[in-house]
């Protein structure tokens, strides 16, 4: 009765699909294939990025919202929230307003908390964690 409103994909990197520069979206962008180069929303759009099991960014992640349940190795910067699955596999350092992380989930990076002048370009990372398995707990 009261479920979330699901945000439309309105782009898709199939599986079999690699693409090598830089990457900028609006709106919600689904990757099941390979990205190698950064994937950024455009500045001040509401952006929504998921990245599949099978899907690999080997660059720097900027965007609204996040979930992923693949592999991403580079910086991750979301301007809200991050949902990290139990398949993926995160090498860089993440940056979040709000973090959801499964049990399974592999960081190899500092996990920080940035508040909204942070997004504006300041460093206000408060809390961080060097590395996390949570394959094996913590």
């Amino acid at each position: 009765m009261f479920a979330k409103a699901r945000n439309p994909m309105e782009s898709l990197i199939g599986p079999a699909t690699r693409i090598d520069g830089h990457l900028l979206f609006r709106g919600g962008l689904r990757i099941d294939g390979k990205v190698v180069g950064s994937v950024c929303a455009e500045p001040g759009q509401d952006s929504y990025l998921v990245v599949s099991e099978h899907a690999c960014i080997d660059g720097e992640v900027r965007c609204g919202h996040l979930i992923v349940n693949g592999e991403i190795r580079g910086a991750i910067h979301a301007a809200e929230r991050v949902e990290i699955q139990p398949k993926a596999r995160i090498v860089g350092d993440v940056y979040y307003k709000v973090l959801e992380m499964h049990g399974g989930a592999q960081v190899l990076g500092k996990l920080a908390w940035r508040d909204g002048a942070a997004a504006a370009g300041q460093d206000a990372a408060i809390g961080v964690v060097e590395s996390i398995n949570c394959a094996k707990g913590l």
